[in-house]
């Protein structure tokens, strides 16, 4: 029998841990120091073959790791120790919930003995993070090493990493709670024999994501025939009057097959800016929001179906638009995800974006061309395109706002800091204003990549997400945000000086919480009552707030683009007249398309 050593058991244990998850493709680690984890911060940190990120606040730490795997579509460790420590992971993983994100949270748990008996740092920690984690795992402390070790403790962490990559259902977190007795620091024994070859202990399950024959003509009926409720309703896909909604990003190569199906079938695709799909392309409808809201051209540009590719943007016109016009609604996942919060979705096709939409085109031009062209269909969009490109940049540049280097609006910002992001470059975006005045306001343009926490919608962990996005994709990263999200997450500056990352956090700060004047409760309330209620109002110098961790503030988004590191600029803003100008801009576009 071999005889126990809890600090030789826990190293090896968690070494084996850690080069299983190298095996297994994992290549960050975000450590938030604390005592009872020590055993995995060491393994980590002596390993060599991952980055390992320490990050001082638990809850930036969660956020950080979920930057990674927004960045690199592979999940990030995050460790903390034991107690509250553990709880602050909790918005992090609700967030790589909602919107499908691999991450891997380990939380560092007291043992059996000292469990339900007072003893400091301890709380339940088994099932912590109830329904919102894709697998969870609680061991119990590492025994000693024995034969059975190599395929318990290596299918543990190989299956860690396949649980939250997906395959079988949605990519998501993964929590794993483990136990250590003290001594905390031992040297490891020789570690459990892996596979041959340097292979992860559970391969990759094998996932059909390719529509056999069948499936792929009852996925093209759904889309050129489906429920026709009308004896003259048209069918065949020339004469389908459609419109393809291109959402979050959705693969390598999903733009281009997206866009390539949109040209065969003469729709328009509405692209939200985090799809990929934003790009400058005939197809291209990016100030959808806008244009819907002309009511005129809306109804009269009404689609019998919808296509939606990823989740759905963020513009709230979009969806009353739909809900309005009843289309048939066919929607292409590859991870089978419910995502359909109007419940209105008549179709599901589960199956590769890139593949289907590719093999769809091979139908599409297949067929001989109906009477009905769709030419005019397009080239509505289009117009309606041009004309609220022109409008937005006209009635900007009569605001003052005609400095891309200097924006002084928040639509303006939003424009200018999309625009002016190097190609290759990623942009992190706040959920609230900054979010939306990306998706209404940015112009087209490829070679960026943006990021949103848009699965809860919460402004938790903005910075650093973008933090975690930098440090993985080594790219250009800027973060947009509002003063609330900016202090929300100031924890995310400790340090942040010396890490090495190319970011620019751009700060519109109007002193608080500026979309709340966008809804009925401002006009609803009295002033007074209102600002005590949902202005938010705060009077923090956020500049200094930054230089007094060692960040440079520079005065305008020209002077960030030429610098390197870590840098901030502030966009001071009006809430009162930031209504105004997109009331305006609102307005003239409406002017231009509906006359």
């Amino acid at each position: 029998m071999v005889e126990s050593d809890p600090g030789r058991d826990a190293a090896t244990f968690c070494a084996t841990l850690v080069d299983e998850w190298v095996r297994a493709g994992v290549e960050h680690a975000v450590v938030a120091p604390g005592s009872r984890s020590t055993p995995m911060a060491v393994a980590l940190a002596a390993d060599g073959r991952l980055r390992t990120h320490v990050v001082l606040d638990e809850r930036s730490a969660a956020f950080t790791a979920l930057g990674v795997g927004r960045a690199t579509d592979r999940p990030a460790i995050v460790v903390t120790t034991s107690g509250t420590a553990a709880v602050e992971l909790h918005p992090a993983v609700v967030e790589a919930h909602h919107d499908g994100v691999a991450m891997i949270c380990v939380t560092a748990d007291r043992p059996p003995e000292l469990q339900g008996v007072g003893a400091p740092q301890t709380v339940d920690q088994v099932g912590l993070y109830g329904g919102a984690v894709r697998w969870a795992a609680s061991p119990g402390p590492p025994e000693p090493v024995t034969a059975p070790s190599a395929s318990s403790w290596r299918s543990l962490a190989a299956r860690a990493v396949l649980e939250a990559v997906g395959g079988r259902r949605p990519p998501g977190p993964v929590h794993l709670n483990l136990g250590f007795r003290e001594p905390l620091v031992g040297e490891p024994a020789p570690l459990p024999p892996g596979r041959d070859g340097s292979a992860p202990w559970h391969g990759r399950p094998i996932v059909a994501t390719t529509l056999g024959e069948s499936a792929l003509a009852a996925a093209a009926h759904a889309l050129f025939a489906g429920d026709d409720r009308s004896a003259g309703a048209r069918c065949g896909p020339h004469a389908t009057r459609g419109v393809i909604i291109a959402g979050s990003h959705f693969g390598a190569g999903g733009a281009a097959a997206v866009h390539e199906l949109a040209a065969a079938l003469g729709w328009p695709v509405l692209a939200d800016p985090r799809s990929g799909a934003r790009a400058p392309h005939p197809t291209t409808v990016a100030h959808f929001d806008a244009i819907l809201r002309a009511k005129g051209f809306a109804s009269s540009h009404t689609p019998d179906v919808v296509l939606r590719v990823g989740r759905l943007p963020a513009s709230k016109v979009l969806g009353e638009w739909l809900a309005g016009a009843t289309p048939r609604e066919v929607v292409l996942d590859p991870t089978g995800a419910w995502i359909d919060a109007a419940r209105a979705a008549a179709h599901y096709v589960v199956a590769d974006p890139v593949d289907t939409c590719r093999r769809l085109v091979e139908q599409v031009t297949g067929q001989a061309r109906q009477a009905v062209t769709p030419g005019d269909w397009l080239d509505g969009w289009q117009e309606a395109e041009s004309a609220a490109a022109r409008s937005i940049a006209a009635t900007l540049q009569a605001e003052g706002d005609g400095d891309p280097a200097q924006p002084t609006t928040e639509p303006g910002t939003a424009r200018a800091v999309a625009a002016g992001l190097p190609d290759g470059g990623h942009m992190v975006v706040s959920s609230s204003m900054p979010v939306r005045d990306v998706e209404w306001f940015a112009a087209p343009r490829v070679g960026w990549r943006v990021h949103a926490n848009r699965g809860a919608n919460g402004i938790d962990g903005v910075v650093s997400t973008a933090v975690g996005v930098a440090l993985a994709s080594g790219a250009p990263t800027t973060a947009l945000l509002g003063d609330l999200a900016f202090l929300h997450d100031s924890n995310a500056l400790l340090g942040l000086r010396h890490r090495p990352v190319d970011l620019t956090v751009v700060v519109v700060d109007n002193h608080g919480g500026g979309i709340f004047s966008f809804l009925p409760q401002a006009a609803a309330l009295d002033s007074a009552r209102f600002e005590q209620l949902f202005g938010t109002p705060q009077d923090v110098d956020v500049a200094g707030l930054a230089a007094a961790h060692g960040i440079p503030v520079l005065a305008t988004l020209a002077e960030a683009r030429a610098a390197s590191g870590v840098r901030l600029v502030v966009v001071p803003t009006d809430r009162a007249r930031n209504v105004d100008v997109h009331d305006r801009i609102h307005a003239a576009v409406v002017q231009a398309i509906d006359g």
